[in-house]
């Protein structure tokens, strides 16, 4: 027999497979040795009250043993002889879409202008022992894209433009845990991403595609108003209509597309600082309870927003358990973000604390604080406004840290009250902080904003707003901060055939999640484009 139930726990009894098997027994009425399995559909923790309570969704076999597998796995074919497609970047976008192509029987060329997801590591290591930032390898560029490295978190709000579930079963077949099939917010953490990301290489490799690292699109090949393929840095050209998702770093792409006249705009982002707290404050908080999270319970998460001045501030890319990492890519910046292990074991919690900008509110600063852009000042309608706008304010981050990847810092509530701070608790920030006026030095319109914001966070959350919390400068890189245009239906640029700007660099997702729709959703674009059939590999160009 089985039989799926929908309950409400205490976090003992839904803590392991044993625990829910004597829970199953108890519901069911069976004999606990009757319940041969049980699988959890859905979990999450309502903390909302004093009582904390675990909800889930069971499936339960009673003298059965389950044949089905727990999600349906995808046969990918061996399109050698396919039509090639060029893939620009290699993170969840261009995986995505590369893997899409391929079930479509098309032949993706994937080109990378980082390296490896191994061998990124050790440039990544560089940034916090050495302070060097290696500009095609970092937290930004190379295998697996940005969110290799910082956290691998999974849940989305985006599910108007393709299947979630779909996504998070890919990740299951290449390697992650079948959890995040459960879990309210999947994660699959920064120690087990990275071996993912290679399964899924070595599957489109093995499927006929090819992988080229250390490979940077330095220009399109365009040909009557059509992009029929890509000249990169190592003088070898690859050809065929070009899926275009290079991130939201890439910031050499927005230029040279602004310099060919290739229509883009500006995009609203959000900037501030990365806000650390112990984890053990945090615990406390969420669950209403002196002792935290105890035994039982996973180590607790936040979420905040609310609006100051007409904008939003609000909480962003949250990592219980987690650490601040650099992530500058390129010389003269400072860029904070954070990532959690999959145990989310550390002793800090941390995420983004921004403001929202938009582009109007560039023609709101003042004339020194016009920035410049390639040795001309930049006008307010500019499309490369607000990148404009990052680079300045991660330059000024970089010389408040004292022109290295130290990064400035300021405890929370003399962030505040506009005070020095003159010591600075303990971080995860390994490449070290300099005590740093933030309120000084980053822009009135961003710090009032925030004041204004954590002074409600703290107030709907008692002990939030503490000098025990320390602010890191600067949070920049939440989302692009240009979006290159594309038609809505056919995912194909406004004025040239065949390029098809993807993902979040493009301006159309923000996290992995919605990155991996929207690669899926451009690669049946180039079907859609060639009036071909889904699944035909001729006849489509």
């Amino acid at each position: 027999m089985i039989q799926e139930l929908q309950l409400r726990l205490l976090p003992e009894e839904a803590v392991n497979e044993q625990s829910l098997k004597r829970v199953a027994a108890r519901e069911t009425g069976a004999p606990v040795k009757d319940v041969n399995a049980v699988r959890v559909l859905k979990r999450s923790v309502d903390a909302r009250q004093r009582t904390i309570y675990v909800n889930v969704r069971l499936r339960i076999f009673i003298n059965e043993q389950p044949e089905e597998p727990e999600y349906p796995s995808i046969t990918y074919p061996d399109v050698s002889g396919g039509k090639p497609v060029v893939v620009v970047g290699a993170g969840p976008g261009g995986l995505f879409a590369a893997l899409r192509l391929i079930e479509l029987g098309l032949r993706p060329i994937i080109i990378e202008r980082g390296k490896n997801v191994r061998e990124r590591k050790k440039d990544i290591a560089l940034i916090s022992r050495e302070h060097l930032v290696n500009s095609e390898s970092n937290y930004s560029f190379g295998e697996g894209g940005a969110g290799a490295y910082s956290d691998g978190k999974l849940y989305t709000r985006s599910k108007k433009r393709g299947s979630v579930e779909k996504i998070l079963q890919v990740f299951c077949q290449f390697g992650a845990s079948t959890a995040i099939l459960a879990d309210a917010h999947p994660h699959i953490g920064t120690d087990k991403l990275p071996r993912v990301i290679e399964n899924i290489r070595e599957q489109i490799i093995r499927s006929g595609g090819e992988v080229h690292f250390e490979t940077r699109m330095d220009a399109l090949i365009i040909r009557n108003n059509e992009v029929v393929g890509v000249e990169t840095n190592t003088g070898k050209s690859f050809y065929g209509p070009v899926i275009l998702a290079t991130g939201h770093s890439a910031r050499d792409v927005y230029r040279y597309l602004y310099r060919q006249q290739i229509p883009v705009e500006a995009k609203g982002i959000a900037v501030g600082v990365r806000l650390e707290h112990p984890q053990a404050l945090i615990d406390q908080i969420q669950y209403h309870r002196r002792e935290g999270r105890g035994e039982y319970l996973p180590a607790a998460e936040y979420s905040f927003v609310t609006q100051a001045t007409g904008r939003g501030v609000y909480s962003f890319c949250m990592c219980p358990g987690g650490f601040v990492v650099p992530a500058a890519s390129g010389p003269k910046q400072v860029v904070v973000n954070g990532m959690s292990p999959s145990n989310r074991g550390s002793r800090w919690a941390n995420s983004g604390m921004v403001v929202e900008i938009r582009p109007e509110d560039f023609a709101a600063l003042t004339k020194e604080e016009k920035l410049q852009l390639d040795g001309e000042e930049i006008k307010a309608d500019s499309p490369l406004a607000l990148m404009a706008f990052q680079e300045r304010l991660e330059e000024l981050c970089w010389l408040n840290g004292g022109m290295k990847q130290t990064a400035p810092a300021q405890r929370m509530a003399d962030f505040i009250q506009k005070k020095n701070s003159f010591d600075l608790p303990e971080s995860s920030y390994t490449p070290g902080l300099l005590a740093s006026p933030l309120h000084f030095w980053i822009p009135e319109f961003v710090t009032g904003r925030l004041r204004e914001g954590f002074r409600h966070f703290g107030k709907v959350s008692k002990g939030f707003l503490t000098n025990e919390a320390l602010m890191i400068g600067v949070e920049t890189r939440t989302s692009a901060p240009v979006r290159i245009l594309r038609d809505k239906e056919s995912f194909q640029h406004v004025t040239l055939k065949g390029l098809f700007p993807c993902g979040e660099g493009a301006g159309y997702a923000g996290g992995i999640v919605s990155a991996a729709i929207d690669g899926e959703r451009c690669a049946e674009g180039v079907i859609q484009r060639g009036h071909g059939q889904i699944g035909q590999t001729s006849g489509i160009f």
